[in-house]
């Protein structure tokens, strides 16, 4: 005998706008509102139909707080969307240092790239982001990594005329093969 399994409701419209307001809150940096309703059971891995979680859009909005309050909440650091994109890598093409700080302290991949995306470092090359740089080389990622299309974070840097971190790179590389890192 089989069982037939009925056709899965559409969602309601009173649930399609409560999770329109919950996106709004991390998107806005509620931090306070956003624990209440974790508490309540909201997971903080919910995500919208692009894929953005409600970590991805606090630190691409350069929430601190709300990105920390996910983050304790249990919130997966390299979950990327449809875009093949991290929260590390929008708050580093975004230029949020502190929110970098933070994913990194709970345990994003400073070197994860997935599939068809970019590495972190790969994103703070290629927006001239130096003290990005900086920070994700002293995590010990790595700087010939190569993007899909087989670029690196030089190739990257350069095709987008990012002198400063061109030039940075290109010292770093230098001493690396020298076997003297500067990062």
């Amino acid at each position: 005998m089989t069982s037939v399994t009925p056709n899965p409701s559409p969602p309601d419209s009173a649930f399609i706008e409560f999770a329109q307001e919950v996106f709004q809150l991390a998107r806005t940096g509620d931090a306070q509102m956003l624990v209440r309703l974790l508490h309540k059971g909201l997971p903080p891995d919910m995500s919208n139909h692009k894929g953005d979680t409600l970590l991805m859009l606090a630190a691409y909005h350069g929430h601190a707080e709300a990105t920390k309050t996910l983050l304790e909440a249990g919130a997966a650091p390299d979950r990327y969307n449809d875009m093949a994109q991290t929260p590390l890598g929008g708050a580093v093409y975004k230029g949020y240092l502190s929110i970098v700080e933070l994913l990194l302290t709970h345990g994003a991949q400073p070197d994860f790239a997935p599939p068809g995306g970019k590495t972190p470092l790969m994103f703070a090359a290629m927006f001239n982001r130096l003290d990005m740089v900086k920070l994700l080389l002293s995590h010990q990622v790595d700087i010939d990594a190569r993007s899909t299309e087989g670029l690196c974070a030089l190739d990257l840097a350069r095709q987008m005329g990012a002198v400063d971190t061109a030039a940075y790179l290109e010292t770093e590389m230098k001493s690396r093969r020298n076997g003297q890192p500067m990062a």
